[in-house]
């Protein structure tokens, strides 16, 4: 009866401990070694086309309005200093993602890359998050184009009756046919090629740039004639203080938010190692000098106190007696409907890539990782995504839930910094292969294990003469004894151990500045807490961030980063500091949004969960994966080829 209970005990520790693993088992990545079966996507696009791409989806037509009513309530004219503090902030995540971008150029973007540096359940919290992102996304963004359309064309009566916006009696849903039809319409785009859609992303995008190019020139050209009043505040140009100007840059932080969009796209660039960071680069570039621009002009038009919170731009233009501010209007209400076009394309088009990425590794129906014969595009996924985004944006106002998509988004920056720290100070060891490679796997180990063993013995038999050796005293040469020999002995083995005792170190302050940064972000955002909890809880925090951020700085980062992925492109500066500070802004942002959101969010999470559960984790690819050393990597393959050769 006690050795029944004791298998039984063994038995379900095993079980766990196999459970617990999978929950961190880490995929390869890809390489010239991973054939995948089926059609590939087109690699046709340049680094030209993933600005287009990426400047596209950033610039909404949230600036048309954002610019106003942030300067009005937090910053006054330091307005452009809060967009430049929120564009310097926004690029410590685009530096993460343009190294994995170019060490991983896969579809699947941040879910790809965690599930490459940190575990599959990792990846499958920030692809199930990202899903949510872009779906919600797509239907916000559709919903808010037909009243600026509505809008160019001088009212809502004169838009066609099919597309008015009506109310069900029954229901009392609003629905919405221009912004289905618009849906529609894109994923029809985005059906017939990467190519094509990126051509007519890059039309939308240049129209969209030049509205806001007019609005920098003409109103530059009127603030030089009225003399800037905008600025002739005496001295006022923190009205709000230095709060206010940080608190504008949270809020503006969001419209950075797209960029990342161009790693969506990656497996079909032609260069990925030089496009991939070059466009995103140029993406955060361009949109921050735009942003900046439009703010130091539209301040400098009128004081802030009397900007229109929800016509800013134009009513700017009326102040100063523009003639033509009609005309103007029509301008700047065209590039917020080109902008808005073009923030549709670039969410729709990340998703049915991230759901065939999700599919290929078995957490999600092959149903999606289809790629057609004819566009190269994952049609199949795109049709979905598409019709769920346009029945959204029909029946739903999902202003409401605009807040979880900061969520996805604010997440997947979080853990893509996370992974340049793992990256660097603790790169996988080991890489999955498939069971079907086991005897060849089995012959390798054997070989190498042999070759091991023979050279051991010959190192001992070396010692052996050595120590059997006279003395070489009398040419004025130490003399050799055996104590000399175990130390160097020792001192091998030392060696051989300090990467992995530095490793387990490296890992351990990772997760403890990630605690640091918990605690820290949660007493600062948490207001109805007293005050000495408040101090308590941030001392602690910043206590543990720091011990272990000055841990890390310490420690040599792991020669294996080196050879990791694909090399020879972008490199991350200022490790670890770069991304710790990435991890702290992003956590902070994240601790900021609305209880509601996060009750929101959590229910989508625990699905998300569910559905892992019952269908990912039995059917992902590495569930029979076997696990070797990255140094029988390419003997293991080699071996393969010459069998089928």
């Amino acid at each position: 009866m006690i050795v029944s209970m004791q298998d039984k005990g063994e038995a379900l520790l095993s079980k766990c401990s196999k459970g617990f693993k999978s929950l961190v088992r880490r995929k390869q990545v890809d390489s010239v070694h991973v054939r995948r079966e089926g059609h590939q996507l087109a690699r046709k696009l340049t680094a030209l086309d993933l600005t287009a791409i990426g400047v596209g989806t950033t610039i909404g037509a949230g600036v048309y309005v954002l610019v106003g009513t942030v300067a009005r309530e937090h910053t006054g004219p330091a307005r452009t200093v809060s967009f430049l503090i929120a564009g310097l902030a926004a690029a410590l995540s685009t530096f993460c993602y343009a190294e994995l971008a170019s060490r991983c150029p896969s579809a699947g973007s941040a879910y790809h890359y965690a599930y490459i540096c940190i575990g599959e359940s990792v990846a499958w919290l920030i692809g199930w998050s990202l899903i949510l992102e872009y779906t919600i996304g797509g239907a916000a963004i559709a919903r808010g184009i037909s009243p600026n359309m509505a809008l160019f064309l001088g009212g809502e009566g004169n838009l066609p009756a099919f597309l008015v916006r009506h109310t069900i009696p029954q229901l009392g849903v609003v629905v919405d046919p221009c912004a289905a039809i618009l849906v529609l319409i894109v994923t029809f785009l985005l059906c017939a090629g990467i190519k094509e859609s990126s051509l007519v992303q890059t039309i939308v995008t240049t129209v969209n740039v030049c509205a806001m190019l007019f609005i920098i020139v003409a109103g530059g050209y009127l603030a030089c004639k009225t003399g800037w009043v905008g600025y002739e505040l005496h001295g006022r140009f923190f009205p709000f203080g230095l709060n206010g100007m940080l608190a504008g840059s949270a809020i503006v932080f969001f419209s950075y938010i797209g960029f990342d969009a161009v790693t969506g796209a990656a497996e079909e660039t032609k260069r990925p190692l030089r496009d991939l960071p070059l466009g995103i680069g140029m993406t955060l570039t361009l949109c921050c000098i735009l942003y900046m621009l439009v703010s130091v002009v539209i301040v400098g038009l009128v004081p802030y106190y009397a900007l229109n919170p929800d016509t800013p731009i134009s009513s700017a233009f009326s102040a100063n007696g523009m003639q033509w501010a009609a005309q103007a209007l029509y301008i700047v209400t065209a590039g917020a409907v080109t902008a808005l076009c073009a923030s549709l394309m670039g969410s729709l088009l990340p998703q049915p890539r991230l759901l065939m990425a999700m599919a290929r590794d078995g957490l999600l129906p092959a149903f999606f990782s289809d790629i057609s014969t004819r566009t190269q595009v994952p049609v199949k996924s795109t049709v979905t995504t598409g019709m769920l985004a346009a029945v959204l944006a029909f029946f739903m106002d999902v202003s409401e839930l605009s807040g979880m998509v900061s969520v996805g988004t604010l997440l997947a920056f979080t853990v893509v910094a996370i992974s340049i720290l793992i990256l660097r100070y603790s790169p996988p060891e080991e890489v999955p292969l498939p069971s079907s490679l086991q005897q060849f796997i089995d012959s390798v180990r054997k070989q190498l294990d042999d070759d091991s063993q023979s050279m051991e013995r010959k190192e001992f038999n070396d010692a052996d003469i050595v120590e059997q050796r006279p003395s070489q005293s009398e040419y004025g040469e130490a003399s050799i004894q055996y104590p000399l020999i175990e130390k160097q002995f020792c001192e091998g083995n030392q060696d051989k151990q300090n990467p992995r005792r530095r490793r387990n170190i490296a890992i351990w302050n990772i997760a403890l500045f990630c605690i640091g940064v918990l605690v820290l972000t949660s007493a600062a955002s948490v207001e109805y807490l007293p005050s000495l909890v408040h101090f308590s809880l941030g001392a602690v925090g910043a206590a543990i961030l720091l011990c272990s951020l000055v841990v890390l700085a310490c420690l040599n980062q792991d020669e294996a980063r080196h050879s990791f992925g694909h090399t020879g492109g972008f490199l991350c500066p200022f490790v670890p500091f770069l991304p710790a500070a990435c991890i702290l802004i992003n956590s902070y942002l994240l601790m900021s949004l609305g209880v509601g959101t996060w009750i929101r969010v959590s229910i989508w999470l625990i699905m998300g969960a569910l559905v892992y559960i019952s269908y990912g984790w039995r059917h992902s690819s590495l569930t029979n994966a076997v696990y070797v050393p990255m140094a029988y990597l390419d003997h293991i393959y080699r071996a393969s080829s010459s069998h089928q050769v």
